[in-house]
């Protein structure tokens, strides 16, 4: 049994004209050790996904239906002080801005401190000891200092090595890092990444990573997942997604990157943009943007336009398209009976 099971999540937004689908039949697993990128366009789903995992979510959104299965616990429906004792413990998340995350009246000391004592009835001479132990593990120059500065007093990078410690403070087994590098520059980002990743090895701890960058999940993650509209239209193994691409989604995500398009010519773009979520195209969410959309001889492929596609199995990988499945030759599976 994985780690971390969710199965046909459901999530939405109750606004005054309709309830709004933010998530829609959205299924993965975490093994024990493993790492997931999670990727697509902003408004993709990527960031609610993350945050169904620990009921996060702000109103007006709710989970409307589906699982969350934590070492086999159901976390859907669980009270706010048993996901209390989840949320930092066994799972931490780590955030886009330290900024937003830090209490800026706080010093980096007395954070760590109150972290620990929520958790555990430990001393705050205790509490302090395990503090300095993961500001060094997160190579924090200066350690002991660093616990009794603002959060202020420290730079972009300190800071999030700061969240990374807190994180692994109480020894979580999945850490969820939500665009965890999105502020910084391109030389702390390669830093931040690499810490983050020697660290997850090194205690066998779960990453989901949350970002739009392929080249960190590439380097990063052991399996990926590309979302669209709300919707996971592409999974499997990193490495094989990212050499042979099989959805036009993330084949055009591909293509976007600056190294694919020729020096001194246009960066190679996907026309359009997302849909609005009150919005939604009939049949793939994504036939507006996408040129598989329209046969050779000029007729469109009415599947695309009228059914939503099931996923069909694509060496290791699962995608959520009627071209791949045309030329697979497989049938298509009603998206309602789709599993994980």
């Amino acid at each position: 049994m994985s780690l971390l099971d969710v199965n046909h999540l459901d999530v939405r937004f109750a606004l005054r004209n309709g309830d709004i689908q933010a998530l829609r039949d959205v299924s993965f697993s975490l093994d024990r050790g493993e790492r997931l990128g999670i990727v697509g366009e902003s408004g993709a789903g990527k960031s609610v996904a993350a945050f169904s995992l620990l009921n996060l979510i702000s109103k007006p959104g709710y989970i409307a239906g589906g699982s969350i299965r934590f070492d086999g616990q159901e976390l859907i429906g669980q009270s706010e002080r048993a996901l209390r004792h989840i949320r930092g413990h066994r799972i931490s998340m780590i955030f886009q801005d330290p900024m937003m995350t830090l209490n800026p009246v706080l010093s980096i000391g007395d954070q760590m401190v109150e972290c620990l004592k929520a958790h555990r009835r430990i001393s705050t001479h205790e509490a302090r000891g395990i503090a300095l132990h993961k500001l060094v593990q997160v190579q924090i120059p200066s350690p002991e200092a660093r616990l009794d500065q603002y959060p202020h007093e420290l730079s972009g990078g300190m800071r999030q090595r700061v969240i990374i410690a807190i994180a692994l403070l109480l020894d979580p087994d999945i850490i969820i890092a939500d665009e965890p590098t999105t502020a910084l520059d391109v030389t702390i980002q390669a830093e931040i990444m690499a810490l983050l990743l020697s660290l997850c090895e090194k205690h066998n701890v779960g990453l989901i990573l949350i970002t739009h960058d392929l080249g960190v999940v590439s380097q990063v993650t052991q399996r990926m997942l590309v979302m669209y509209a709300g919707r996971v239209i592409e999974e499997g193994p990193t490495r094989e997604i990212i050499n042979d691409p099989q959805h036009p989604y993330t084949q055009g995500l591909m293509n976007a990157l600056p190294q694919m398009a020729t020096p001194g010519s246009r960066l190679n773009q996907i026309p359009g943009s997302m849909p609005s979520l009150d919005n939604l195209p009939d049949g793939c969410a994504f036939h507006p943007r996408c040129h598989f959309a329209m046969r050779s001889d000029g007729q469109r492929r009415q599947a695309c336009y009228e059914h939503v596609p099931g996923f069909v199995t694509s060496g290791n990988c699962r995608v959520a398209c009627h071209m791949v499945s045309e030329m697979l030759g497989y049938e298509r599976i009603p998206a309602e009976e789709t599993t994980s």
